[in-house]
């Protein structure tokens, strides 16, 4: 069998694309993460998470300030513990609050920040409290399908 140099520039261009598919199917499954920033920690506080994960985006004003770390739950306060590594470069006050947020309709979960006015700032082990849990669809579908049935009695 003969080989050719055309048999080496081909098995090059392959190798390259095949690293290329792998390196984007990571980093849209959020597992790759290239961040070089030096980051802090802060832990917030949440009655329900609902499908957050690790490694999902924090982001204010639809940018990408941090990520989450980490997920546990506090067996005292009975609240879901979220560790929330934010860029140093990015500065909030220590009264902003914390939503879970979804994107689109059915999309993945991340942690939207609305900055508050105190003129001092989060710094690294801060805990947060003002946060506001995710919304459940299956919670919002029962609660309706609750009224229309209450609605259908007071009509009888």
């Amino acid at each position: 069998m003969k080989k050719s140099k055309h048999d080496v520039w081909v098995g090059l261009f392959v190798l390259i694309g095949a690293l290329a598919l792998l390196f984007l199917a990571l980093k849209s499954a959020n597992l790759l993460q290239l961040n070089f920033q030096n980051s802090y920690r802060v832990v917030a506080r949440f009655d329900n998470i609902g499908g957050l994960k690790p490694k999902a985006a924090v982001k204010s004003a639809g940018v990408v300030v941090g990520r989450v770390g980490a997920i546990t739950f506090d067996d005292k306060s009975f609240q879901a513990s979220v560790v929330l590594e934010l860029e140093s470069r990015y500065a909030f006050p220590k009264d902003s609050s914390l939503k879970i947020l979804t994107s689109g309709l059915l999309g993945e979960q991340y942690i939207g920040i609305e900055a508050g006015g105190d003129p001092k700032n989060l710094a690294a082990g801060d805990v947060m409290t003002q946060t506001q849990s995710a919304v459940v669809l299956e919670n919002l579908i029962s609660q309706f399908l609750f009224n229309k049935a209450a609605e259908g009695e007071k009509q009888k």
